[in-house]
């Protein structure tokens, strides 16, 4: 599960982390509940159907399939496979009735959500009616979960139901979702930016989540930025210690036009940086106390294409992911 305050690049670090998991030929499935087409716009495909597609292919033959969950679809899969009645839900979707029971009672969407997720995880080669049960059908499956506002919620859903629910499908269905959601097999990921809003959330639903008893993953720094210099001048240059002169001498020495009115715009460069690095090391700092471990996504110029994606996923295999 991977989620994280809106705008801290939660798609981008969920398409990574699938990556990640698929190296040296692993099969994962990404999912995306939002209904936002976010995986489809990641990995620059069309929109994704109510069905698992491959999207691409990982280094060392590893495969990442996607799946955009819609509610009303799941409804007419689970009346099917529960009730044998997928004609009756084809007439309730023609009256309406499906929207007005998820506006409601915006918890059954939950359910039908993270309930095809859940199924994906257990789901083993052969299918349910067969007696020789295969392997799993993916090695992971990584969900792209709502934001860190609703995400314990949104995790918890199941058992609420299953607390209403005494007996017969619906609460099977709760009681396995549930138990594949607090199994120790899954994380709850949660991605930030080296700022403090971002870093407050992702500490406000690390609490949320452990206080559910679910597990938490990895805090996920994005767009962090790599120092340019080293500490020493990094400590000088957010003092604004810089030496300005010296600047001006050495563009002078390779002929640069206007050294003294460049330097001193240099200067002014240098400093933000530094500032910018001791703010982020600060933040960074604060996510490490919180516990799980922190891995660093860099900062890419240019916006995010699938190569983008890859070395994102690249910098988290080096940090130990997927081994």
């Amino acid at each position: 599960m991977v989620s994280g305050k809106g705008g801290t690049g939660k798609t981008t670090a969920a398409g990574a982390l699938a990556l990640a998991l698929a190296s040296d030929g692993g099969r994962v499935l990404l999912v995306e509940v939002e209904g936002r087409q976010g995986i489809a716009e990641l990995f620059g495909t069309g929109p994704l159907p109510y069905a698992e597609r491959k999207v691409v292919g990982a280094r060392g033959g590893g495969e990442v399939f996607a799946l955009a969950v819609d509610a009303e679809a799941a409804l007419m899969e689970y009346l099917e496979m529960f009730y044998g009645i997928r004609r009756a839900g084809q007439v309730l979707t023609r009256f309406g009735a499906v929207d007005f029971a998820t506006t409601i009672a915006p918890g059954v969407r939950d359910v039908l959500l993270t309930g095809k997720a859940t199924e994906a995880v257990r789901r083993r080669e052969g299918g349910r009616r067969s007696r020789v049960q295969g392997p799993h059908v993916y090695d992971a499956v990584v969900l792209d979960a709502p934001p860190t506002g609703r995400i314990a919620q949104f995790l918890c859903v199941n058992a609420e139901v299953a607390g209403l629910a005494r007996m017969g499908p619906i609460r099977n269905h709760a009681d396995k979702a549930m138990a594949t959601i607090r199994s120790s097999a899954t994380a709850v990921h949660f991605v930030a930016l080296p700022e403090e809003m971002p870093a407050q959330e992702a500490a406000d639903g690390l609490a949320e989540i452990r206080e559910a008893g679910l597990h938490p993953g990895f805090v996920l720094l994005n767009m962090a930025h790599e120092p340019l210099l080293a500490p020493e001048a990094l400590e000088d240059a957010e003092r604004g210690e810089v030496d300005t002169d010296a600047l001006a001498q050495g563009l002078k020495a390779v002929r640069l036009d206007a050294p003294k009115e460049t330097a001193a715009a240099l200067a002014r460069e240098v400093t933000e940086h530094a500032r910018r690095v001791g703010a982020e090391s600060a933040v960074r700092e604060r996510l490490r106390a919180l516990g799980p471990p922190l891995l660093e996504l860099p900062f890419l110029g240019g916006g995010i294409d699938t190569d983008a994606l890859f070395r994102i996923a690249d910098r988290l295999t080096a940090q130990g992911v997927g081994r």
